[in-house]
């Protein structure tokens, strides 16, 4: 088959995917958005990649806007029609597309039809839920309307997709009463590369270069945007005995760092986003990893930086609702500790005695890793993926 697959971030495991599917026999091109600030996995060709995979970054003349709505939508939109036009000139038997803001993701499925192939939906996230939540703090009564337009629209586009791969069973039952239908949707849920995200000895040249307060380290790593609350990081600073490093870009990283020198915090400190080369480093050099995810947001976002976190085998505490998948995992796996966002100081206190114990951090680190070894194997995963396209271009 001939396969374009669209991730707007240009994550690690959606790369992954495409590279593994390449190794099958298909020819994959991968698409995503160079312009959008983010931290990203292995986007450039490797000498073992097949000659029937390739890279294509799209990208605009211009600073990407994520803080204003209406600039945003624009270039969105214009993100969309370029990537449309990769897939006029790919001409794909399918298209998946991940990640798509849903002006963007209207115009790659448009441009897939035009084009006669079959398009899947991947679905990350609900965005016309964050949308309306954010709008509606913000201005009220327009906000809500404004929500509620992108929801018909997404909703719009779900119907119109041959089939939707959702990351989680807490969507189906907010599809269905939508309107779609249970034989519609795949559930697979995300994964992290076990192959470029490994553990590491804590203390590695990288760590100990960037790393330097001494004692217990404790890692945020990622984005922070509308669904993280960053001052949970300031208060768990304020109460612990470790040095806090996040590793983060943009507004709210930067509020979070002015906010720490205004508040006398000083065992916290802010730092750009790691290159992909140095994730493993990174990740390895913490003994605790955090993950933040508002209440608001709740079942409808899936924060995938857990998923690397399982990889290199250190605990996870995490301030996540207990509806999310992500704290499911963590709990179920016993591979960290996890609470409520809106009850920041219970779990500061159950960080405690993590960060008391050291036999109970390795634990629940290899409980972690455990699982990952076990859920994160891309053959089979990729499998799941080919099952459903072969059915859908045999229609």
């Amino acid at each position: 088959m001939r396969i374009l697959v669209h991730d707007w971030s240009g994550h690690p495991f959606q790369v992954q995917l495409s590279r593994e599917l390449s190794k099958n026999d298909n020819v994959v091109r991968h698409v995503y958005c160079s312009s959008f600030q983010t931290p990203r996995g292995n986007l450039s060709l490797k000498d073992s990649d097949p000659a029937n995979f390739d890279i294509c970054p799209v990208s605009l003349s211009e600073t990407f806007h994520k803080d204003k709505f209406i600039k945003r939508r624009s270039q969105e939109i214009k993100v969309g029609k370029l990537i449309g036009k990769e897939i006029t000139k790919f001409k794909p038997d399918i298209v998946i597309s991940s990640n798509a803001p849903i002006d963007a993701q209207r115009k790659i499925i448009s441009a897939t039809r035009r084009a006669g192939a079959k398009f899947i939906f991947w679905q990350q996230d609900i965005y016309s839920e964050a949308i309306r939540r954010i709008l509606s703090k913000r201005v009220a009564i327009i906000g809500n309307l404004i929500g509620i337009y992108y929801q018909w629209l997404e909703y719009a586009i779900l119907k119109r997709s041959d089939h939707i791969v959702t990351i989680t069973d807490d969507f189906v039952p907010i599809l269905s009463k939508h309107g779609i239908r249970k034989q519609k949707i795949s559930v697979i849920e995300n994964w992290a590369p076990l192959e470029e995200i490994i553990a590491v000895e804590r203390d590695n040249i990288w760590a100990s270069e960037n790393m330097k307060h001494s004692g217990l380290r404790i890692v945020y790593s990622g984005t922070l945007g509308y669904k993280h609350n960053p001052q949970i990081l300031i208060d768990m600073a304020q109460n612990i005995n470790a040095h806090l490093y996040v590793f983060s870009e943009g507004k709210a990283a930067n509020r979070l760092s002015k906010s720490a020198i205004e508040q006398g915090v000083n065992n916290i400190s802010v730092h750009g986003w790691v290159s992909y080369e140095h994730l493993s480093d990174m990740l390895s050099g913490a003994d605790i990893l955090v993950a933040i995810i508002e209440k608001d947001a709740g079942v409808y976002c899936v924060p995938s930086k857990v998923l690397s976190y399982l990889c290199v085998g250190r605990p996870i505490v995490g301030f996540i609702p207990k509806d999310n998948l992500a704290r499911k995992i963590i709990e179920r796996e016993k591979a960290g500790i996890a609470g409520d966002p809106d009850d920041v100081k219970t779990l500061i206190e159950k960080t405690k005695s993590l960060i008391s114990d050291v036999n109970l951090r390795t634990k629940m680190g290899r409980n972690g890793r455990s699982y990952a070894q076990k859920t994160f194997e891309v053959k089979s995963i990729t499998k799941k993926f080919e099952t459903i396209m072969k059915e859908l271009c045999s229609i």
